[in-house]
């Protein structure tokens, strides 16, 4: 099946905050490189984020801290050179904005610059108040991102549900509203039960994005790779659209066994000569024999 190329305007700042306040859902979704950037844009999806995720689900990490800075802007510009339409945001990677907003600054900077995004996104609640502050202030644009924080899974205890207590709740709600003050355009909302995450949805007045936190968000975001089917044990929220891991390895080995076979490549496979260039080309690999054979013949002689 073939989807036309839509053609549609280029996705800003604005863009999303006309979405938001006539309350149409914003689509979020992940990509990695050039292709997978290019298929979230064709696709039409609001917003594009160049997801630290990538550390697990396409360089084999095991933790989403792992990946550096400089992996980060490689991926970035990959996915930059697909991205046309979509709003394009990316993570900033562990270790590259807690140490205070001078840091930070200096990296957002060099995600803008050299990563070709623009915005940029990390983790933390209301200790990170003044660092997103700082970064708003200077014109960067800041997607916060509260409840699970994957960069803080060994502080957390693994990848577990956030807020599920009145009080962990209460907290959870004064984060929001922080980063909120301090400038964020959305938050993303990870891994927390649906009540919650919906109350802090109506008390905001900027978009939430959820993954893992119910239907009452203004959006959702997914790892491209896990709706795909191709990375491993899909999470409970996530829902499977196509099951691609079976496909592409059973093409794969239809290809082995073709190759193995000698079905391919076929005749339709290859580039054929004009006729009168082939008959030249013969004659010429023919007199060259020839000779060949010759010299292994005067060869044999002299050792005989």
């Amino acid at each position: 099946m073939s989807f036309a190329l839509i053609v549609r305007p280029k996705v800003t700042l604005a863009t999303l905050r006309k979405l938001y306040k006539r309350r149409e859902p914003i689509t979020v979704m992940t990509a990695h490189d050039f292709p997978t950037g290019s298929l979230v844009d064709k696709a039409g999806i609001d917003m594009t984020l160049v997801g630290d995720s990538l550390a697990m689900v396409a360089l084999g990490h095991t933790s989403t801290s792992d990946i550096t800075m400089d992996e980060m802007l490689h991926h970035c510009r990959a996915v930059a050179r697909g991205t046309h339409s979509s709003f394009l945001v990316a993570d900033m990677p562990f270790g590259s904005y807690e140490t205070g907003p001078d840091h930070a600054v200096n990296n957002a900077v060099r995600m803008m610059k050299e990563g070709k995004v623009e915005a940029v996104k990390l983790e933390g609640g209301k200790e990170m108040a003044p660092t997103i502050s700082r970064l708003t202030q200077v014109g960067i644009p800041v997607l916060g991102h509260i409840g699970l924080t994957p960069q803080r899974q060994a502080s957390l205890g693994g990848y577990k549900v956030q807020g599920k207590t009145a009080a962990k709740a209460k907290v959870m709600i004064e984060d929001a509203l922080a980063l909120q003050q301090a400038g964020c355009y959305a938050i993303v909302l990870e891994a927390v039960p649906e009540p919650v995450a919906r109350h802090i949805t109506n008390i905001l007045k900027i978009p939430t994005i959820g993954i893992g936190a119910g239907a009452g968000c203004s959006g959702q975001v997914l790892v491209q790779q896990d709706m795909l089917g191709l990375y491993g044990r899909v999470p409970r929220f996530c829902k499977t659209y196509r099951s691609l891991a079976d496909e592409i390895v059973g093409a794969l080995r239809e290809y082995s066994a073709d190759v193995k076979s000698g079905v391919f490549p076929a005749e339709e496979h290859c580039y054929p000569m004009p006729s009168e260039e082939l008959e030249r080309f013969m004659h010429s690999i023919g007199e060259k024999q020839a000779e060949k054979k010759h010299r292994e013949d005067v060869i044999a002689t002299g050792n005989a």
